[in-house]
């Protein structure tokens, strides 16, 4: 490809093109260790066209990490859509979370591995992105609004859930590298039957409690269940 031609693709064409090069750069060397050169390279154009685009490697690094965050956000987003019970919610939105791991393994590493470590500007993007993550998700533990069935999540709760199952899939992401042949509707079905069956028991008001001390010697208790104050509430006002 000769430079005029190269100068005749459109910017946000060629942006995309450096910043899919970049991704692959910046996954396999690490931020520190990646070159401009080697990106540069691999995208087929000079240096100096990179810097022209992209000011500079952390504003490379940092339009990387924008424009993988929106993909993952919008992944989520297009999870939730219409009313359903928020069971399927949560499912479509695990799915959508590890489906995008899997088949984005460079942004993934890009996003989860390194961003933290770097500078103030990325770190304080990827705290951006992160609270983008968590709204979604949040959204997602909640009912889709009055045509959905089920129980809601409470106000109080869908934070703790929120943040519960956006580490969980955090962590698990690791676990994924090392059972690369695990696809994404196994992983979330395995997800989904260690957290849904607890949160469907806590929507309907079942909790556990701490069980009572025993006297010194004799075993103790297991914890047992019972009626949440509030559901007890609810159900007498019911009746």
């Amino acid at each position: 490809m000769t430079d005029t031609r190269r100068r005749r693709m459109p910017r946000p064409v060629r942006e995309q093109q450096i910043i899919d090069a970049a991704i692959r750069v910046f996954a396999k060397r690490g931020y520190h260790a990646a070159s401009v050169d080697e990106i540069a390279e691999l995208a087929g154009i000079s240096k100096p066209m990179v810097y022209l685009y992209l000011d500079s490697k952390e504003g490379l690094f940092l339009a990387c990490l924008r424009r993988e965050a929106e993909r993952l956000v919008a992944a989520l987003r297009a999870a939730a859509g219409p009313a359903h019970p928020p069971e399927l919610r949560l499912r479509a939105g695990l799915l959508a979370f590890f489906t995008f791991v899997t088949e984005h393994r460079d942004s993934w590493v890009v996003l989860h591995r390194q961003a933290s470590e770097l500078s103030p500007a990325i770190a304080a993007e990827l705290r951006r992105t992160r609270q983008a993550v968590m709204t979604e998700v949040s959204g997602l533990v909640r009912t889709g609004g009055p045509e959905s069935s089920g129980p809601a999540c409470p106000d109080d709760e869908a934070d703790f859930v929120t943040y519960t199952l956006v580490g969980a899939a955090d962590s698990l992401t690791d676990w994924m590298t090392l059972h690369p042949d695990e696809p994404p509707e196994r992983i979330t079905l395995r997800l989904m039957n260690m957290v849904w069956v607890g949160m469907r028991n806590v929507l309907d008001g079942e909790v556990w409690e701490t069980p009572a001390e025993e006297p010194q010697g004799r075993p103790a208790r297991q914890g047992v269940l019972a009626r949440s104050p509030a559901r007890r509430v609810q159900e007498g006002d019911d009746h």
